[in-house]
């Protein structure tokens, strides 16, 4: 792969995170209304295929993380891919490490000038980066939870449903992709080659593949959250009943201290010697009854 001074036919022409004077300069140049070329710059643009005045227009969902605070964030943006008579233009709102991967030679055998088989070789490359981050997903929050056996931080849950956001990101895109590489195998405006076949075949097995792991790993991982949120509120209602068990223990002498500490001329041991400590070993006795109750009743 050799990078071009101009474009010229069979050229591949990507955008990463371009100006508008980028946008206007490609779409002066190739004829294409730049206003198409602007649409995958939305976030919130839905996958599609459309194919209008010659150009063919592919718009997926592809992975894309983003740095954080404590650690990344997985999210999902949309690429646009577009076929001319001459060209491939590819337009992201970022620089991705999908588009990367080509340029860096990481994507063997590869040729721009056969652009169906580049599109479909663009996808393969999707589906597979896909499956690397969900394995990524995993794996952070099989960390995750092994941190929350030893803590029970509020980071750590937020974390995870960082994570769990991210594989519903991930699963939605990922159906939506599923849907455009039906409608490339049904569209009769992209030329597709009979050695194209197997490669298009890959990529759907992929694709369903990575659908299948992402709802996988949601079930996996909202189970965790489910168990771990039950556990919270269990180990809550342990306390609360722990701590009412002691106020009650607690106020028992209060009450015998609060009718001894009454000012009547006549009460109970009132002129006995040892009516402190009568009343103290009787207070003692209660506490410890009630004590003795509670404990065998598990309510400490």
């Amino acid at each position: 792969m050799r990078e071009l001074s101009k474009i010229e036919p069979g050229a591949w022409i990507h955008l990463g995170d371009p100006s508008g004077t980028e946008i206007d300069a490609v779409s002066a140049e190739l004829g294409i209304d730049a206003e198409l070329l602007r649409a995958p710059l939305d976030e919130e643009e839905s996958a599609r295929i459309d194919y209008e005045d010659g150009v063919n227009t592919i718009i997926v969902d592809i992975p894309h993380i983003v740095p954080t605070n404590d650690g990344f964030s997985y999210e999902t943006i949309p690429l646009g891919v577009f076929l001319t008579p001459e060209n491939i233009i590819t337009v992201c709102l970022e620089e991705t490490a999908l588009a990367e991967d080509f340029w860096s030679n990481r994507v063997r055998d590869f040729d721009t000038a056969k652009k169906t088989r580049f599109l479909l070789q663009l996808l393969y490359r999707n589906a597979t980066k896909y499956l690397r981050y969900l394995r990524m997903i995993d794996k952070a929050s099989d960390r995750l939870e092994n941190r929350l056996h030893k803590s029970m931080r509020n980071r750590e849950l937020i974390q995870m449903l960082r994570l769990s956001k991210s594989l519903v990101y991930f699963s939605t895109s990922l159906k939506a992709n599923e849907v455009i590489l039906e409608k490339i195998m049904r569209s009769h405006n992209i030329l597709k080659y009979e050695e194209d076949s197997d490669l298009l075949e890959d990529v759907i097995i992929e694709n369903k593949q990575a659908i299948e792991m992402a709802g996988i790993y949601m079930e996996i991982l909202s189970g965790t959250m489910d168990a771990f949120a039950s556990l919270v509120s269990n180990n809550l209602n342990i306390v609360t009943k722990f701590l009412a068990s002691m106020t009650i223990v607690m106020a028992i002498p209060s009450i015998f201290s609060g009718f001894w500490g009454m000012n009547f001329a006549s009460m109970p041991f009132l002129n006995n010697p040892w009516g402190f400590y009568i009343v103290l070993g009787i207070s003692l006795v209660a506490t410890a009854v009630v004590t003795a109750i509670f404990w065998k009743k598990k309510m400490f």
